[in-house]
């Protein structure tokens, strides 16, 4: 399936932005080229997250399990432009479903693990998802039967598979594909061969939270995902055969740019990583010879303050580090190169497309490397891959004329060759999320920064959410939900400055008239009742007499930002 318009394609393809490789290709290439070499390995910790032993695959044994996932897939009824959502934490059976989608071009649909009911249901009716492949249990939650409830009211919804023990109403998959025959190996090669895929085929459909109270679509196509993950090869200077290590989970812009797609250009060896866990990351990093990472900024902070943390690290090979989602320290990134030898990148970022990396090269100082973006497109010549592929622009959103000066925030504006086409089956949302011009409007805010405004720096979001640990969160979602309790009268939600996390969810709550409710008893209510995601949960609450609001009645959220700055 296309959804990029075919002057779009014509036009890229031009400039050489986008090309005809595809995903599949790049994977084809490696197995050719590095049959017995290592290409994935499970987490250490695999046993704990979903029961079984950790698995080491070379590029043929890779293969061999991307074949019997065709097989198993195509024999179940899937064919081009079916849509599949996959909930797994990051195992070697991610890299491979992805693949073997790729391949027969079924639609990926990634979903947090945190996802729970409500927000599955409304992904799986949103695509007309017709399988579905999960856990039995992810940690402590049972995932396989919470798959069987949302097939219960997603008519689409045929198969649910499970890894590990079989449930009443799933299919457990690994005696599918232990016993895969030749005869439906060659029926999926027949169904790929009858409905070829193309680089311009959509690959995925990730899932981002902006003001809307639902998810949003953002499809990708293969040639989308392939120039993201060249930038990132190039800002991490990843080099064919590096081993890189995964932190972030592989549903998003996040986890897919930077592991999966960079990988796959690289021909490397790809280790996974999930749930974070630093000793578990240090001794990754220590025992798998790793070249390239990335860490959220209060991680690697921690680390050099603790440098103990560290020893065995080989620094001759990592010498490069991605980071983000949160404000960088100017320390942080100083002190990793001058006593190890690290660069620090610092990366921007959206499920859209509207990313790009600050990096040593672009941004040698440190301290401005920790607070500045290159600003693409407006005739500085830069090192990026993506400098000549990205254009951006500064608008004040209440005039809509670009912002010149410095010291005046404006919202960036974003276009260009990463940029998606609109989010899926979403037309309302599309007319407000692109301008008259085309441009995407990213709802973040940013100042012009440097000596000669060659710098952006940003200064907040004009959009209403909140980024937890690098995952978006609407406050109106989470509001929706809680104007339901029975003991609260009004509510607004916002996010509490964290080292760790970015921010964490913050609720100002009005309670009813001699009603009160601890935050225990409302993260209950929101996780069970409503069956939102665990990250989804108030992580701080305050009571109030009434909400500030302006004469339209609107929420002054910014007074209650700044509350929580005064208090911290």
């Amino acid at each position: 399936m296309i959804v990029v318009p075919a002057e779009r394609i014509a036009d890229l393809k031009k400039k050489g932005w986008w090309g005809d490789v595809r995903i599949g290709d790049l994977f084809e290439k490696h197995v050719r080229e590095k049959t017995d070499r290592e290409a994935v390995v499970d987490p250490i910790n695999c046993a704990d997250i979903v029961g079984r032993e950790p698995r080491r695959l070379s590029w043929w044994q890779l293969e061999d399990l991307v074949g019997r996932y065709t097989a198993v897939l195509t024999s179940h009824g899937l064919r081009k432009d079916d849509a599949l959502v996959v909930q797994l934490p990051n195992l070697v059976d991610l890299p491979a479903i992805y693949l073997a989608c790729a391949r027969l071009g079924i639609i990926v649909s990634p979903a947090p693990v945190q996802y729970r009911e409500h927000e599955l249901v409304y992904i799986c009716n949103s695509i007309d998802a017709k399988a579905a492949i999960t856990a039995n249990r992810i940690g402590k939650h049972a995932h396989g039967e919470m798959l069987v409830r949302v097939k219960h009211t997603a008519p689409a919804l045929q198969h649910v598979f499970v890894l590990g023990d079989a449930v009443d109403g799933a299919t457990q998959i690994e005696p599918l594909l232990a016993q895969v025959k030749q005869s439906e190996l060659a029926a999926a090669q027949r169904a790929e061969q009858e409905a070829p895929v193309t680089a311009d085929d959509i690959f995925t459909i990730c899932w981002t939270s902006g003001t809307e109270a639902q998810p949003k679509g953002v499809p990708r196509s293969h040639n989308e995902w392939i120039i993201m993950g060249e930038g990132v090869v190039h800002a991490g200077d990843i080099e064919d055969g590096d081993h890189l290590l995964n932190p972030f989970p592989m549903v998003n812009m996040a986890g897919i740019s930077t592991s999966f797609v960079s990988w796959l250009l690289v021909g490397g060896k790809l280790v996974q990583h999930q749930p974070f866990d630093l000793q578990v990351f240090l001794k990754q990093i220590r025992d798998e010879k790793i070249d390239y990472t990335v860490a959220p900024p209060a991680i690697l902070s921690l680390l050099l303050q603790n440098e103990a943390l560290l020893e065995g690290v080989d620094f001759g090979r990592l010498q490069n580090i991605g980071s983000g989602s949160a404000p960088l320290s100017e320390w942080m990134v100083d002190t990793f190169h001058k006593k190890h030898g690290v660069q620090i990148a610092n990366f921007f970022g959206s499920n859209e497309g509207a990313s790009f990396p600050s990096t040593y090269r672009d941004v040698p100082d440190p301290a401005q490397r920790a607070a500045y973006f290159p600003r693409f497109g407006e005739g500085y010549k830069w090192d990026s891959k993506l400098h000549d592929r990205i254009f951006t622009r500064l608008v004040d959103p209440e005039t809509e004329q670009e912002v010149t000066e410095p010291g005046k925030p404006g919202e960036l504006r974003v276009k260009g060759a990463t940029i998606f086409s609109g989010y899926w089956r979403a037309p309302q949302i599309n007319a407000r999320a692109f301008d008259a011009d085309g441009w995407f409007r990213t709802g973040d805010l940013f100042e012009l920064a440097g000596d000669r405004l060659q710098f952006y720096r940003f200064v907040g979001r004009l959009k209403d959410i909140i980024i937890r640990g690098g995952m978006n969160i609407s406050s109106e979602e989470i509001e929706g939900h809680l104007v339901g309790h029975p003991a609260i009268a009004d509510v607004a939600v916002v996010g509490s400055p964290d080292q760790a996390l970015g921010e964490r969810l913050c609720a100002f709550v009005v309670f009813k008239p001699g009603q009160g409710a601890e935050m225990s008893e409302i993260n209950r209510y929101l996780t069970q009742e409503k069956k939102v995601a665990v990250f989804k949960q108030i992580e701080r609450l305050e009571s109030i007499d009434v909400l500030p609001r302006n004469p339209v009645g609107k929420v002054l959220k910014r007074e209650l930002r700044d509350r929580l700055a005064q208090q911290r």
